[in-house]
């Protein structure tokens, strides 16, 4: 049997055992966690049992067949080991649906946040492009798209962006987009033509609930002032921005995309949440970076993660070794493809780990 299923069926025994076990069962806490981790188990144990019956059938029968038979006997077994080839190709295909870590993994509403980095204004404008690849793939996958703020450049291109994104999937195609995105052109201002490499942060931030960040109204320092650049007539004739603070970790906030001083001041705390949470997780996998460390990354987001190279119309994800040559069409939102293979190398790096 395959070592990790083994392992499976050798803690369901020891749970077994656990449950049985007095100074268990005088410990409600301890008693309910490896009473749940049972429960949880049992769909499991009752496939890896089927498919351990079917993997003696098929060792009894190879065993069988070196010895003498008739023809039609030989025939018979044959026969009888090709669909026991494919029960246990069919038992094994259940078994990793049944171990996907994601299929455990509940939605989250997520925030993406898009920085200029070094490159000056190509940077920027690759920051516009990053922004509307995202837009476009909401689009495509019918995602909700919130606008929480912006900060375009003299040049048309952007110097922040942050949005929020919900919608059945999203989380999870798109987590793993925190990172440096790099960029190599020829930027439109260069009259030699010589390519110019840029670059691109992105953080993906999970938008916590209720439970899992509490702040004190007494940690925020609220600031309001006009906001600046493009808004509307209004937007810079009325203390509409916002401004957050919050002294206990440092986390300041600014939303003035809407014209509404309220609005604003909902936006900032939503994106303020986000951030104090993303803190909190970005320290703790610093102390276990090692522990937790898998095939797509640690997660660190000055980690360089991606290329677009634009001379050779290629896409390439440093941390699985993916590569497309379908650069315009991933930039034009179409990243199913992308968004795939690093699902794929989670499930892959996930079955290699321990259970």
């Amino acid at each position: 049997m395959v070592d990790r299923y083994k392992k499976i069926a050798d803690r369901f025994k020891e749970l077994e055992h656990l449950l049985v076990d007095p100074a268990v069962m005088a410990d409600q806490n301890q008693y309910q966690k490896f009473a749940k981790e049972l429960s949880d188990l049992n769909p499991v144990i009752t496939v890896i049992n089927g498919y351990q019956k079917v993997l003696t059938q098929h060792d009894d029968l190879k065993k069988l067949l070196l010895e003498k038979h008739d023809k039609e006997f030989e025939a018979l077994a044959k026969a009888e080991l090709e669909d026991l080839t494919k029960k246990e190709e069919e038992f094994r295909r259940h078994l990793d649906e049944l171990l996907d870590p994601r299929a455990k993994e509940a939605d989250r509403n997520i925030m993406i946040e898009i920085r200029a980095g070094t490159g000056g204004q190509e940077a920027s404008l690759f920051a516009a492009d990053l922004y509307r690849m995202y837009t476009k793939y909401c689009a495509n996958r019918s995602w909700k798209l919130d606008l929480m703020n912006i900060h375009e450049s003299e040049t048309g291109g952007l110097k922040e962006v942050i949005f929020s994104i919900s919608g059945k999937g999203a989380s999870k195609r798109l987590k793993w987009e925190s990172g440096t995105h790099r960029v190599q052109r020829v930027p439109l201002t260069e009259a030699s033509g010589r390519i110019h490499t840029s670059a691109v942060t992105v953080a993906v931030l999970f938008e916590p609930e209720e439970v899992e960040v509490t702040i004190d109204p007494k940690d925020l320092k609220i600031d309001v002032f006009r906001a600046s650049g493009p808004g509307g007539q209004s937007v810079n004739t009325t203390d509409s921005a916002v401004r957050l603070t919050h002294h206990p970790t440092g986390v300041v906030v600014v939303c003035q995309d809407e014209r509404s001083q309220l609005k604003n001041k909902a936006k900032a705390m939503r994106v303020l949440r986000a951030r104090i949470l993303d803190k909190m997780q970005q320290e703790n996998l610093q102390k276990t970076t090692q522990e937790r460390r898998s095939q797509i990354g640690s997660g660190d987001r000055s980690e360089k993660i991606r290329t677009y190279n634009f001379p050779d119309r290629r896409v390439t994800d440093h941390r699985i070794g993916f590569t497309s040559h379908q650069l315009m069409s991933i930039l034009d939102g179409d990243l199913d493809e992308l968004t795939d293979a690093l699902m794929k190398a989670e499930f892959e790096a996930n079955l290699s780990a321990k259970p």
